[in-house]
C-alpha cells in the first residue's frame, strides 16, 4: 500500500469520527478540557557487529531522529461520549550508507539502502457509554495474545477496533479485531502473518496466505494489593489459535524487601492452512521470580517451549515472554532456557533518576532436525538517566550493549544509544 493509499484511509477514519461529533458536542464538556497533545523527540545511534565469518555484511549502523506527535481529546458530555485520538510520525536519517542498513530504524528499498525519511498517521474515533470504551481507527494494543512493538525509532500500529470495560470493580476486560499492522520500520499498513523460521519450525506456504483479522478477548482481575490473574484468547485467521494465562503475585517481606512472581502459560494450535505440515503446536510455561531489597533487585527467570513448533505470535510485534531480550526471544521448537537479572536503582546513593540492569540467559535443547541441538546465550547491559529537575527535567539518555551467541544464525554485538524527550502540548 502507498503513502497515498494509507493518507485515504486515515482521512476517512478522520471523517466518520467527525460525522459522528455534531458542532454543538465538539467543543462541548470534557473534548477540549481534558485534551492532551505531547510531541515525543527520539534520537537513535545502532549499531551493530555481526561476528559470523558468513554474515552478509560486516556492520549495521545508522543514526535516525523521530518525531511522535501524539493528540488525545477528552470525551464530550452525556449519557455518550464522543471523542477523537490522532498520532503523526516522522522519522528522519542522520547517518546511514550503503551495506549498513538493516538496523530496523529506517524502511529498506530494493536496493538495500535505507530511505532518508519517512511517517506514520493515524486517527482514533472513540466512544464511551459508563465505564466501557470502544475505539476504532489506529490502535496499539498491549496485551498478553498481542503488543506493539516500540524498540526502533518509531512504534508499530494496527488498524482495528478495540472495546475495553471496567464497569465491575477490579475487572478490565478487553475485546477487538485488527486487520492490519504497520511496522516499526513501514509506513505501509500490511496484512498479518505468523512469526516464522526453521528454528521455530514454522514455514509460511508458498502460496503466500496472510491474514485479514486477528480476534482477541479476555480479562484481568485484581484480587487485592499483591494478587492479579488474567485470561486471554487470540485467533491470527489461517495461523493459530491461542489461550494465555497468567498470575502476578507480590509478597511483602519486610520494609524494604518483597518477593514477586510472574507465571504465564500459554497454548497455541493450528488455525487454516498458513503453515507448511501440521501448522503450529505449541505449549509455553514461563516465570519469572524477583527479590527486591530497597533499591536492588535480583530476578531469576525460566521458560520452556514443548509441541511441534515454537511460540506463536504476530510478526512484527513483541512476544509476551519472560525471556524475550534485547536481541532473542527464546521461543524455538523444544526450547529451554532461564535468566539471571540484576537491577539497581542509584537513588540508594542519591543519584535519582540513574538506573542499572545486566542480566545472562541462555537456552538449548533446541531442535533443529537431522538431531542437532540448537543452543544460544546473551549478556545484556542497560544504563538509563533521565533529567529529574531544571530546564531539561524528563531528558532521558539511555545506553544498551547485548552480546548474543548461537550455534544456528548470526552472532551480534549491539550497541544503542537513546535520547528522548518528550515536550507537553496541551
Amino acid at each position: 500500500m502507498n503513502s497515498l493509499n494509507l493518507k485515504t484511509r486515515t482521512s476517512a477514519v478522520s471523517l466518520a469520527a467527525a460525522a459522528a461529533l455534531s458542532s454543538s458536542q465538539l467543543f462541548a464538556g470534557g473534548f477540549v478540557e481534558d485534551s492532551k497533545a505531547g510531541l515525543e523527540l527520539r534520537n537513535f545511534y545502532f549499531n551493530r557487529e555481526f561476528r559470523s565469518s558468513n554474515a552478509a555484511q560486516s556492520t549495521a549502523v545508522e543514526w535516525a531522529q523521530g518525531f511522535m506527535l501524539r493528540y488525545e481529546s477528552g470525551f464530550t458530555e452525556g449519557p455518550i461520549g464522543f471523542g477523537l485520538d490522532g498520532l503523526a510520525y516522522l522519522g528522519v536519517k542522520l547517518d546511514s550508507g550503503s551495506g549498513r542498513s538493516g538496523t530496523g530504524l529506517l524502511p529498506t528499498g530494493d536496493s538495500g539502502d535505507s530511505a532518508d525519511d519517512y511517517s506514520k498517521l493515524g486517527a482514533t474515533a472513540k466512544v464511551r457509554v459508563s465505564d466501557t470504551v470502544l475505539r476504532a481507527g489506529t490502535l496499539q494494543p498491549k496485551l498478553p495474545v498481542v503488543q506493539y512493538s516500540d524498540l526502533r525509532l518509531l512504534p508499530s500500529v494496527f488498524q482495528g477496533a478495540a472495546l475495553t470495560s471496567t464497569e465491575w470493580k477490579d475487572l478490565t476486560l478487553d475485546f477487538g479485531n485488527l486487520s492490519r499492522i504497520n511496522k516499526r520500520d513501514s509506513t505501509d499498513f500490511e496484512k498479518m502473518v505468523v512469526t516464522n523460521g526453521a528454528s521455530r519450525n514454522i514455514t509460511l506456504r508458498s502460496s503466500g496466505i496472510d491474514a485479514d483479522s486477528f480476534v482477541y478477548g479476555g480479562g484481568t482481575y485484581k484480587w487485592n494489593s499483591g494478587l492479579t490473574t488474567s485470561y486471554h484468547f487470540g485467533q491470527l485467521e489461517n495461523f493459530y489459535k491461542q489461550h494465555a494465562l497468567g498470575l502476578a503475585y507480590t509478597h511483602p517481606l519486610g520494609e524494604n524487601s518483597s518477593l514477586k512472581a510472574d507465571l504465564r502459560w500459554a497454548r497455541s494450535t493450528d488455525d487454516g492452512n498458513g503453515v507448511a505440515g501440521d501448522g503450529i503446536d505449541n505449549n509455553t510455561l514461563d516465570g519469572m521470580l524477583t527479590y527486591s531489597l530497597g533499591h536492588h533487585a535480583f530476578s531469576a527467570a525460566y521458560q520452556k517451549m514443548s509441541g511441534d513448533t515454537g511460540y506463536a505470535y504476530i510478526s512484527g510485534t513483541n512476544p509476551y515472554l519472560v525471556n524475550f531480550l534485547v536481541v532473542g526471544d527464546y521461543a524455538n521448537k523444544d526450547e529451554n532456557s532461564w535468566q539471571l537479572r540484576y537491577d539497581y536503582n542509584f537513588a540508594g546513593v542519591g543519584l535519582p533518576g540513574l538506573n542499572f540492569m545486566t542480566l545472562y540467559a541462555s537456552g538449548d535443547n533446541i531442535d533443529l532436525g537431522m538431531a542437532k541441538e540448537g543452543k544460544e546465550w546473551e549478556r545484556n547491559t542497560v544504563l538509563s538517566y533521565v533529567v529529574q529537575s531544571g530546564s531539561l527535567k524528563n531528558l532521558g539518555i539511555k545506553w544498551v550493549n547485548a552480546i548474543y551467541r548461537n550455534n544456528f544464525s548470526s552472532d551480534y554485538n549491539d550497541n544503542r544509544v537513546v535520547i528522548s524527550y518528550t515536550l507537553p502540548l496541551l
